[in-house]
């Protein structure tokens, strides 16, 4: 019988994300930040997006790929948009700035659009959308990312993920790959010992779905819709990639460098909007609106082999909950490679609840 999963209380997992990014000359500001985006993505059950991205950004890190001391600036503003240089700094620290931007854009115009170039990796977009969310603000967040998937009907590298955010005052939030399952979620099935995916979720590197994870992480993602409707998750991820990489003048599609090797930057861009909701109506109307189209969507009998039908976010809003009251699961190879990164950077290792 396998020994249970170890798991981790939430404050005691910031703190251990905390410390190894100021073992690696990250501000005190700085590592707060990554750490809370990267916890916030475990807590919610996007274990994709959480700790196990860890070991990457401490790679980055220490091997100069990232600038720990990178602030980031504005490079041009007009009206309701700003330009802004990521200098390669944290992807998180990038986020953060232009997210802030977008909301005070908003004040005077009503909209607030940022896009930013030479940013890095900032973890869960729902993060920030949720960031900007909570101003009041519709908010909407894309990001382009390193080339893992074939364009509909090829079968090499090209796009990135390419994430897409909107998030509403209230707590609805949608935060979704333009892909069939993320990197990060093959990724997962390793971590947690299954050699098995869906299979259509990937292809292997002769261009046909595979359910082999290693075969997979040998070739290339899936569009949304897979091989039979993949035109039109390929669009939406061309889509990201324009209002992105060729708004922001940063680096497009195969151009992104990869977040899993080193020697360069990975060159991303992201765009964030800010949209005042109060120009259309009082901030409590929005949320009582979109709290009835929940509930009328929800109010639908549900499909045969279904119980009920869900919202997006809806199920991460639960694992929150179950995973603050017991804990976050944290798979045994990821456990001894953060062991490992304790030593390394001599910090305490993480305490497992229980």
């Amino acid at each position: 019988m396998q020994p249970p999963v170890p798991t981790v209380a939430s404050p005691e997992l910031l703190r251990f994300i905390r410390e190894i990014f100021a073992a690696l000359g990250v501000s005190t500001q700085a590592a707060e930040l990554a750490a809370l985006s990267l916890v916030a993505a475990s807590v919610r059950g996007v274990d994709s997006h959480g700790v196990q991205l860890l070991p990457l950004y401490v790679d980055q890190l220490a091997s100069g790929d990232v600038d720990a001391k990178a602030a980031g600036r504005i490079l041009r503003e007009s009206g309701c948009s700003a330009l802004y240089d990521g200098e390669n700094g944290l992807g998180q620290t990038v986020a953060a700035e232009c997210c802030d931007h977008a909301v005070r854009l908003v004040q005077s115009s009503g909209m607030g659009l940022v896009v930013a170039r030479n940013s890095n990796h900032f973890g869960s977009a729902g993060f920030w959308g949720e960031r900007i969310a909570k101003s009041g603000c519709l908010g909407i967040v894309l990001s382009n990312a390193s080339p893992l998937v074939a364009p509909w009907q090829g079968r090499e590298p090209r796009l990135g993920t390419n994430p897409i955010c909107v998030a509403a005052p209230g707590g609805w939030i949608l935060d979704m790959a333009t892909t069939t399952a993320s990197a990060g979620k093959i990724i997962d099935a390793v971590m947690e010992g299954s050699a098995v995916i869906p299979g259509e979720w990937a292809l292997d590197v002769a261009g046909n779905p595979t359910t082999s994870a290693s075969e997979a992480m040998k070739g290339t993602l899936l569009p949304l819709g897979g091989q039979t409707a993949g035109y039109k998750g390929s669009g939406m991820a061309v889509a990201v990639e324009i209002l992105c990489g060729v708004l922001g003048g940063g680096a497009i599609a195969g151009e992104v460098g990869s977040l899993r090797k080193r020697g360069r930057p990975t060159g991303v861009s992201q765009t964030f909007l800010a949209i005042d909701i109060s120009r259309f109506m009082p901030v409590t109307e929005f949320e009582s609106r979109v709290a009835r189209l929940v509930a009328m969507l929800k109010s639908t009998a549900p499909a045969p082999g279904f119980e009920e039908v869900l919202m997006a976010g809806e199920l991460e809003a639960r694992a929150e909950k179950q995973r603050l009251r017991s804990g976050i699961p944290i798979p045994r190879r990821l456990w001894v490679t953060l062991d490992r990164l304790a030593d390394r950077f001599e910090v305490a290792r993480l305490t497992p609840l229980g």
